[in-house]
């Protein structure tokens, strides 16, 4: 799902681009390292009770192959016990209630995380990658280099304590992708086993 396109309706609603009772139109766009890699317009005509709908418009393709699309996705809400209104799109596919609609790379339309069947990060990766990838967040958390080995220090401003227990956890998820690379190592026949 990460190099997915997403819609999320409840941003769109907590940032001004979509409101109960109203007609707005705009333009989502998408980047990845600060550089725009897609973007549609859209219009969420929520002013008409009970055929409230995002009006998405998008190109895909290029030369001849060039489409001009336009894509209907109906909204409904529930009622919370809190009271107000709770928004979602339904999915054009699968005809689900989702809050959120995804175009994956080499997609035509949006659609359900269930219509796409994308699968979450955490799902994909290997068992043996996962303290990897933990460690890297951490690392990415407090504003170091990422990478095994690479170490961690103390943002300015983080409390000591804090810091200690940073580095507690650290040091588990060292142990740990230590644990997998000698267990790769050893599958490939460059380490020793223990005698």
């Amino acid at each position: 799902m990460d190099s997915s396109f997403r819609i999320d309706l409840a941003w769109m609603l907590r940032t001004g681009r979509a409101r109960n009772g109203s007609w707005l139109s705009g333009s989502l766009s998408w980047s990845r390292g600060g550089e725009e890699v897609g973007s549609i317009g859209y219009q969420a005509i929520m002013h008409q009770p009970g055929d409230e709908r995002l009006e998405l418009s998008y190109t895909r393709g290029s030369g001849k192959d060039r489409e001009q699309v336009r894509q209907t996705v109906r909204l409904c809400h529930t009622v919370p016990q809190y009271g107000g209104k709770r928004w979602w799109m339904i999915c054009p596919f699968r005809h689900i209630r989702v809050g959120k609609l995804y175009m994956p790379p080499g997609g035509d339309r949006f659609a359900s995380r269930q219509a796409w069947r994308l699968g979450y990060q955490c799902q994909r990766d290997a068992a043996r990658d996962r303290p990897f990838e933990r460690l890297f967040r951490l690392q990415k958390k407090l504003g170091c280099d990422q990478g095994w080995e690479a170490g961690l220090r103390r943002p300015k401003g983080m409390w000591n304590r804090t810091f200690d227990r940073h580095m507690e956890r650290y040091w588990e998820l060292d142990d740990e992708c230590a644990l997998e690379m000698m267990v790769v190592m050893r599958r490939l026949g460059g380490w020793p086993s223990p005698v």
